[in-house]
């Protein structure tokens, strides 16, 4: 009696299927063995330089994290100490630090790779810009990065704040837009519409400046900017003939 199970002809393979005549054949598979031992014999080297450069790569990293978690315990501890002299608004000695503590510009220069010297970042670049250097609060906020969909937009706000502070309208209209356009919420988002409005007046671009205060109405009828948005949106109708 003839077993249900039939070996597959291989002389009916498909001749665009590889993959299959080696799982179906051990002489198959046996040269694609042989064909790999003479690649490596061949490019012994290469394959080798490569193994080593991959094996030091992950040491590396390894190591960079080992050295960075470390740094991150003492970054943090600084910046604790310091964020106490910045919500105080004592912004020089947040800033450069006082009685032996380091201060926001040492430790986001200092600790680069660890959280406390990004957040550090942050904080001098808020510092910046309230003692008016505006070219060095964009750069510190400039280097900020983050995940929190509040804290990135309140970067890309303040950036448009140093921005529209130095009369570059422009700058500022992109920088408010980012913040607008990022993760938009019914708390901030029509705050940096606000703002962007704004700085569409000063670049003379009423027309963009009405459009963007109709969005905080349409958008965001319960906002605490409704009753200014619509103020704003009528005077400036009247100006571009709406």
């Amino acid at each position: 009696m003839h077993s249900k199970i039939e070996l597959i002809d291989m002389s009916k393979k498909n001749p665009g299927e590889p993959g299959i005549e080696i799982i179906e054949s051990p002489e198959a598979l046996a040269g694609q063995i042989n064909k790999a031992e003479v690649f490596f014999l061949k490019n012994r080297k290469v394959v080798l330089g490569i193994g080593v450069a991959v094996v030091v790569a992950i040491a590396g990293f390894a190591g960079y994290r080992f050295y960075i978690d470390g740094q991150e315990g003492t970054a943090q501890n600084a910046l604790a100490s310091v964020v106490y002299d910045f919500e105080a608004d004592s912004l020089q000695k947040a800033l450069n630090g006082a009685g032996g503590n380091e201060g926001l510009l040492s430790i986001a220069d200092n600790y680069k790779g660890t959280d406390a010297s990004n957040l550090a970042s942050f904080y001098a670049g808020v510092a910046l810009l309230k003692q008016g250097k505006y070219d060095e609060a964009i750069s510190r906020l400039q280097s900020f990065s983050s995940s929190d969909l509040l804290i990135h937009a309140r970067a890309q706000s303040l950036i448009g704040d140093a921005y529209l502070e130095k009369n570059q309208a422009a700058e500022a209209i992109s920088y408010y837009q980012k913040a607008a356009d990022y993760e938009k919420n019914e708390y901030f988002t029509p705050v940096y519409l606000m703002k962007l409005a704004l700085a569409q007046e000063k670049a003379n671009q009423p027309a963009d400046a009405v459009a963007t205060y109709k969005r905080v109405v349409d958008e965001f009828p319960l906002s605490s900017e409704v009753v200014n948005a619509k103020k704003y949106m009528g005077l400036l109708e009247g100006q571009v003939g709406k």
